[in-house]
Parts: C-alpha cells; structure tokens; sequence
C-alpha cells in the first residue's frame, strides 16, 4: 500500500489542478454578477447554450436577473441584457474590453487565416473608402448590373418558374454580391454576352459549393464537426481558397477596389499569397453571408402582407417616374442610383423590420484587465481578466414587447414616423428613451463595415423583384417558417424549411 500512496497523492493533485483550471472552484467574488456554473466540468451551460441560445439566456435571467456569468466550454462569460447600459460595453476602450481576441480565434478555426495585427483597421479603412458613402456608387452600379444580368436573362421568356425561395434569394443576391466585388469573368473573344453566360454558370457552382460550407458553419464555428465534416470542410476551404487566389483575381475583370486595395495592402504588408487567398474566403462570407437570408425574410414578409407588399410597391414605381424611367417590353433596364435607394423610407422600414425578427449576433468582448461594469441605474458589477462579456441584442432589445409592441409580428411601418416620410428613432424601456432599439449590424467598434453595401444590396433586389415580376407563395397558409436554432449568435438566421412560390417576368 505505501508503494502506491504517491501515485495515488500525485493523481488526486492532478485531478484537483484539473478540476481547478476546469472553474469547478470558483466562487462568487463580492461585487461580482451571479455565477451559474452549471453542472458539468469545464463544459458547464454549453449544451445548453448551443442548443438553443435564446431560451437558454431567456431561463438564466429569469433566474438571475438581466446581469450573469455562466461557464461554457471553459470560458467565463458575463451576459448583459439590459439594454440602457449597452454603452458600458460598447463604448468602453479596447484597452479593457476587445472583440478582436476573440474574432481572431474565430478566422483561424473557420477560414484557416491567420490575422494580422493591424487587419481590422485596415479593413475599416478600406471599407469607409468603398463601401459608405459616394464609394458605394461604382458598387451600387456593378450591382445593378449584375442581378440584372442573373435575375432577367435568366427569366426573360416569362414563363412561371418553381423555386424554393430561401433558395432563390440567396442564390441571386450572393452570386451579385460575389461578381460585384470579386469580378466578372473574362469575355471570350470579347463577347461580352458571352461573358455574362459564364457568369451566370460559374456563379451558380461557386454558390452551390458555399452553400455546402455555410450549413456546416456552426459545428466548424464551435469545433464540434464529426469527421467525415471536418474532411468535407477542409475540402471546401480549399476549394475557395483556389477560387478567390491571387492569381485568379488577375484574371477576372471589374475587380472591386474595396477587394482590390486590400489586396495591394495586403501584398506590401510581404504577406504570402496563401494566406491572402484564405483571407479572400474571409471577406467572402463576411460580405455575402447574411445578406441573401435577409433578401429572404423581406420577400416572405412583403409577400405575406399586401399592404406591406403595396406601400413598397408605390413607393419604388413613384421614384422609378421621377426618375424618367420605364419598365417594360423594349425599354431599357432599370438604373438605380445611390440616391434614388437613399429616398425610400417605406422600403427602410421594411428592411429595418425584418432585420429586426431575424438578426440574431452576439456581440462579445474579451475582458483584458480586472474592471468595474457600471450600469446606466449606478449598479456597478466586477469583471475579471480574461473573462469575456457578452449581449443578445435579440433576445433584449429586438423581441422586447415593451419596446416593440407584438415584437414577433412584422409591422413595415415600425420604423416610420406617423405621415410615413420620416425615420423612427424614438423607442423606449421603462420609460426612458433608448440609444439600442434594435442591433442587426452589432455596435461600436465591431459594427459591420459594409452595412451601407448590404442594405443597398437589399434594396436593390427587391426593386427588382417589384419592378419586373410577379410573384406568389404557394402555400401560404403555411404561415412563416421557424428559424433554425443552431445558427443563434453569427448573424442573420435562416428558416428550417423552405418555402416554395413561384414568378414570372412580366414581358
């Protein structure tokens, strides 16, 4: 018995040290926000989490209340839900809190890229050039083209065509997101309708095959993938990584200069083409990830409400008239400008409506040194290094009754002051006016730099749609399709099921 009571000691200090570094001992500090361990080891409130990430922060506050810690997978992460003190967050110096820690972690496991250190600041810039502002009008125009291209040659015999319309959406607005910055094909010979064929073709594989990584994303996200995924995932990235390389980028005309530029800056920066091709794959799925599921929601909303679908409709057939321009057999196609999309409040309403049901990110920060949280109301709350802090915008801000009313109901008009010209800004809680009252793009120094670009995106595909088409659902007595809970926290969330309809181009 003596021979084994060292090894006996030396495996109960490793297993305390174990189940120390796995946070089965921490406690409570004076001062701290209430800390929900869960019961498992290390893991603690991670199925859960991960399961469903709404009704799991929903049951923790009842609970705790709109401040808490709960351990997932090993970290320590603090939830605020109480949307008057957003700011403290947002607003506080990355000297304290960070996202980029934690974003870094994100690239590398999903996209193989390993960030640079000043990536994100350069990406601002690049983006403020190109992406706001009178920038976005070449991208504006190179958008119009090319979802001309795949929405009206591809209809033009006026037939009704079948789809699904998750399907659909995504695949038109991706495919004109990705020419439109990535480039056009070359045309051969110098056929130029030769050349919008292979764009329709090309941009249909390439989409079909991100189709394939995107419904993988989660598992890759949170490192849980079983491993004939993880094989076909690394497949995939590979095949992106050729499609978007540098040498391919030479090849393609009309490249964008927010694609472009980050290229050169990239290269005097001596950083290998193998890395920016994989960084390519970033801006990628960071562009036109969540934009076609948004195209999707807005076209189901609008065409399960007829008086959404009507006050859209005048709206853009009264600029299209202002504008001088027609639509119909022989007519030129339809431009739209930068500023005819910045002249549609309705429209804006729409689109910030069903951001609002289906945008769901988290939005966290590393805590890089032991602070002090102070809420709106003086309550003060402390934050331990190398903890993270975290909101749900959607699940506190976005589905709040109290600060929209019938929030599961999607009202076109939410956003628009009584008279329906101007912007709505005015929400409260608690009757207290809100800076936060609804978060799809994020906050602060993480807010989506291509917002502007996405919403013109956006607004530009349903012209189109109103402008050219007739469309229906199908069944619409089905009502709207339930989200896809795996997908809570990265963005804009997409339906478990499809919903079919059908359209024509009116000719």
């Amino acid at each position: 018995m003596a021979v084994f009571l060292p090894v006996l000691l030396s495996l109960g200090a490793l297993l305390v040290t174990l189940l120390y570094l796995a946070g089965a001992f921490r406690r409570q500090r004076p001062g701290e926000p209430p800390l929900d361990r869960g019961w498992l080891p290390w893991l603690g409130h991670v199925i859960a989490f991960r399961r469903d990430t709404a009704e799991f922060l929903r049951r923790m506050r009842g609970q705790h209340g709109d401040v808490f810690t709960v351990q997932l997978a090993g970290d320590y992460v603090t939830f605020l839900m109480e949307p008057h003190s957003y700011g403290a967050v947002v607003k506080e110096s990355r000297a304290k809190l960070d996202f980029e820690k934690f974003a870094v972690e994100l690239v590398a496991r999903v996209f193989g890229y390993h960030a640079q250190e000043d990536d994100h600041q350069r990406l601002e810039a690049v983006s403020h050039k190109y992406l706001m502002g009178d920038g976005l009008e070449e991208l504006t125009e190179a958008m119009m083209l090319n979802l001309q291209n795949l929405m009206l040659e591809e209809a033009a015999d006026g037939e009704w065509r079948e789809d699904g319309l998750f399907h659909f959406c995504y695949s038109v607005v991706f495919r004109a997101g990705y020419l439109s910055l990535f480039g056009n094909e070359p045309a051969p010979g110098g056929d130029q309708s030769a050349g919008r064929r292979l764009d329709r073709q090309r941009s249909a594989g390439l989409f079909a095959e991100f189709r394939r990584y995107d419904r993988l994303f989660p598992r890759l996200a949170y490192a849980v993938l079983p491993p004939a995924q993880k094989l076909e995932a690394e497949r995939l990235k590979r095949r992106f990584w050729e499609a978007l390389s540098v040498g391919r980028m030479r090849e393609r005309e009309n490249v964008s200069g927010w694609v472009s530029e980050r290229q050169q800056q990239m290269e005097e920066q001596g950083l290998e083409a193998a890395m920016r091709d994989r960084y390519m794959f970033l801006l990628l799925w960071a562009s036109q990830g969540n934009t076609g599921p948004s195209a999707f929601w807005l076209l189901l909303h609008l065409a399960r409400c007829p008086d959404a679908l009507r006050a859209v409709k005048a709206e853009a057939d009264g600029l299209l008239r202002e504008s001088g321009q027609e639509v119909g057999p022989g007519k030129p196609p339809v431009r739209l400008t930068r500023r005819m999309l910045q002249q549609c409040p309705v429209l804006d309403s729409a689109v910030e409506e069903s951001l609002r049901l289906a945008a769901a990110p988290v939005l966290i920060r590393a805590v890089l040194q032991d602070m002090t949280l102070r809420l709106h109301d003086e309550r003060e709350y402390r934050l331990r290094r190398g903890d993270r802090v975290a909101l749900f915008p959607y699940l506190s801000v976005q589905m709040d009754p109290e600060i929209h009313p019938e929030p599961s109901e999607f009202r076109y008009d939410r956003f628009l002051q009584p008279g329906g010209r101007l912007r709505k800004t005015d929400f409260s809680k608690g009757g207290r006016r809100l800076k936060y009252y609804t978060m799809p793009w994020g906050a602060g120094v993480s807010m989506c730099p291509g917002r502007f670009f996405a919403v013109n995106e956006l607004k530009q595909f349903i012209f189109l749609m109103l402008a050219y088409f007739d469309f229906e659902l199908l069944q619409p007595e089905l009502g709207v399709p339930p989200i896809d809970r795996s997908r809570w926290g990265f963005g804009t969330m997409q339906p478990t099921h499809e919903v079919r309809f059908r359209y024509r181009m009116r000719i």
